[in-house]
């Protein structure tokens, strides 16, 4: 049960609530994509000087493609910028109808969730990517084809790649949050196991190559998160459990 200010909230003030986030977010939504059309430009042209760009030469199909790869980025950057105070709306929303340590708890998984996301990027650019451009460029040659890289397509393959990473990597955060909420028990995640096991490897054969070891490079890291992410489950299980008694013996100390 949420409350509010020691009151209970109705169903209108909770809309009313989550609509004034909503708009608050979208407003800052907004400034950091103006933001993004700044910091844009550099970005852009510092991974077109990397190893893997300087390989091929990036051409403009459409007279539009330079104007796209421009504004996908600021977009990009201003929800990679929002997204902190995206995190900290949600958990001012829900936090109302969680046990004081869990309050304080759940706030702490805003910066690791920062880091876990800018962790999954930093894996597949650093380690991933170059391994598929290096793949791809010896399967031409194999070929014998002239490959001719749009920039579009490069920068969109790039994203692809890269930001399902960040998100994938937000695993053991996300599991940790719904166990205290009491949404999921390590029990049941256990118990998935092998259905978890199987969309991990199909979420892997999208966002990869039809090619064994990229595939393998992407599905073994999340199968590892996932049994991370059971592991954690238990911790916060037992420790959601722990809460609920104190709480309760402390109510019931006080009556």
């Amino acid at each position: 049960m949420t409350l509010m200010k020691g009151k209970e909230m109705s169903l209108l003030e909770h809309i009313k609530e989550l609509r004034r986030r909503l708009m608050f977010t979208a407003f800052f939504f907004a400034v950091f994509v103006m933001a993004g059309f700044f910091l844009a430009k550099p970005i852009i042209i510092y991974l077109q000087q990397t190893e893997e760009a300087k390989l091929l030469t990036l051409n403009a199909f459409k007279l539009t493609d330079p104007l796209l790869v421009y504004m996908q980025f600021a977009f990009i950057i201003g929800a990679v910028m929002t997204s902190p105070l995206i995190l900290y709306q949600l958990w001012a929303f829900i936090s109302p109808g969680l046990y004081e340590k869990e309050r304080k708890v759940t706030l702490s998984y805003i910066p690791v969730s920062i880091i876990l996301f800018l962790g999954g990027i930093a894996f597949s650019y650093f380690i991933l990517f170059p391994f598929v451009v290096d793949f791809m460029m010896n399967l031409s040659d194999d070929l014998n084809v002239n490959q001719v890289i749009g920039v579009y397509e490069y920068f969109q393959f790039l994203l692809q790649l890269t930001l399902p990473f960040g998100l994938l990597f937000q695993m053991p955060v996300v599991v940790m949050f719904v166990t205290r909420l009491g949404l999921v028990t390590p029990m049941f995640l256990s118990k998935i196991r092998k259905y978890a096991y199987f969309v991990l490897f199909v979420i892997a054969a999208v966002i990869t190559p039809p090619e064994l070891l990229s595939h393998l490079m992407v599905s073994v890291p999340l199968l590892i998160l996932y049994e991370i992410s059971i592991v954690i489950s238990r911790i916060a299980y037992r420790q959601a459990q722990k809460n609920a008694i104190r709480e309760e013996n402390q109510a019931f100390l006080q009556k």
